[in-house]
C-alpha cells in the first residue's frame, strides 16, 4: 500500500521473520514453544514467591516484579507472530503498531530499571550486610519499583508520541516480526532527526545510567568479596550474583548492538535476529537462569509441586 501523508496510513505489513512456508511453520512452532515456556515459567516463579514466606524478601520480590515485566514482554510480539500466522496475514493497524510499540518501550525500559534495582539489592547484601534489612525496607522497594513504572511509562509515551507525529508516504512493509523503532524510522518520508537524537541522548540516558549503576554495584561487590579471607565464603557471596550477570550481559548486548547506532547502519536480518534474543529468548530464559542457581527458589519449587501432588 502507498500514502500520501500518515493520516492516510491504516496499516502495516509485518513480514515476519521469513518468507519461506516451511521455515514459517516452524518458526511458528518455535515461537509458541518458547512463549509458552515463557509465560509459564515466570508464572510459575511469581506464584512459588507468593507462596513461600521465606522468599518474601527485596530480592524476591524484585524477582517476582521482573518476572512479570517478561511475560508483559513477550506478549507484546509473539502473540501477534502468532495470530498472523493462524489468519494468513501480515496486517497490523497503525494504532495497533503504535500500541506495539508503546508496551514494547515500557517493557525494555523496565527491564533495565529491574536489572539495575537487584544489583543495587545485590550491592547492599554483600558489602553492607549488617544495615541490608534497615536499608532494602518495604517502602524503599516497593517506591523503586514504582518509579520505575512510572519513569517506563513516560519515556515509552515520549517515543510513541515522536513516532505518530512522523508521515509514512513509502512503502508500508515493515522487514520485521513487529513494530520497533528502527524499521518504522525506515519507513517514514519526513525529516527522523528528532527521533534519532531522542533515542541517542534521552534514550541513552535512561538506558545507560543503571547500566552504569550495575557495573559500579559490581565493582564494589568484587572488592567486597576478594576482601573475604575465605575462598570459599567468597565465591558464595559472588555466585548470588551470577544468575543476575548472566541475565545482564545478555539483555545489554542486544540492545546496545539494536538501538544504539545510526539507523543507516542497521541491517534488518541482524535487526530481526537481535531482536529475538531480547524480545523472545530472554524472557525464557530468566526463570531458568534463575531457578536453576537458586537453592531457595528450587526449595520452595519443590515444596509447591510436592503439595500439589
Amino acid at each position: 500500500m502507498r500514502s500520501t501523508n500518515q493520516s492516510s496510513v491504516s496499516e502495516f505489513l509485518l513480514l515476519g521473520l521469513s518468507r519461506q512456508p516451511q521455515q514459517q511453520q516452524l518458526l511458528f512452532l518455535l515461537f509458541l514453544i518458547m512463549y509458552l515456556a515463557t509465560v509459564l515459567g515466570n508464572l510459575l516463579i511469581i506464584l512459588v514467591i507468593s507462596t513461600d514466606s521465606h522468599l518474601h524478601t527485596p530480592m524476591y520480590f524484585f524477582l517476582s516484579n521482573l518476572s512479570f515485566v517478561d511475560v508483559c514482554f513477550s506478549s507484546t510480539t509473539v502473540p501477534k507472530v502468532l495470530a498472523n500466522h493462524i489468519l494468513s496475514s501480515q496486517a497490523i493497524s497503525f494504532s495497533g503498531c503504535l500500541t506495539q510499540l508503546y508496551f514494547l518501550c515500557v517493557s525494555v525500559n523496565m527491564d533495565n530499571f529491574l536489572l539495575a534495582v537487584m544489583a543495587y539489592d545485590r550491592f547492599v547484601a554483600i558489602c553492607h550486610p549488617l544495615y541490608y534489612t534497615t536499608k532494602m525496607t518495604h517502602q524503599l522497594c516497593v517506591l523503586m519499583v514504582s518509579g520505575s513504572w512510572v519513569t517506563a511509562s513516560l519515556n515509552a509515551l515520549l517515543h510513541t508520541l515522536l513516532m505518530a507525529r512522523l508521515s509514512f508516504c513509502g512503502d508500508n512493509i515493515i522487514h520485521h516480526f513487529f513494530c520497533d523503532v528502527t524499521p518504522l524510522l525506515k519507513l517514514s518520508c519526513t525529516a527522523t532527526n528528532l527521533n534519532e537524537l531522542m533515542i541517542l541522548t534521552e534514550g541513552a540516558v535512561i538506558m545507560v545510567t543503571p547500566f552504569v549503576c550495575i557495573l559500579i554495584s559490581y565493582i564494589y561487590i568484587t572488592n567486597a568479596v576478594l576482601r573475604v579471607s575465605s575462598f570459599r565464603g567468597g565465591w558464595k557471596a559472588f555466585s548470588t550474583c551470577g544468575s543476575h550477570l548472566a541475565v545482564v550481559c545478555l539483555f545489554y548486548g542486544t540492545i546496545i548492538a539494536v538501538y544504539f547506532n545510526p539507523v543507516s547502519s542497521h541491517s534488518s536480518e541482524k535487526d530481526t535476529a537481535a531482536t529475538v534474543l531480547y524480545t523472545v529468548v530472554t524472557p525464557m530464559l530468566n526463570p531458568f537462569i534463575y531457578s536453576l542457581r537458586n537453592n531457595d527458589l528450587k526449595g520452595a519449587l519443590r515444596k509447591v509441586v510436592h503439595r500439589k501432588i
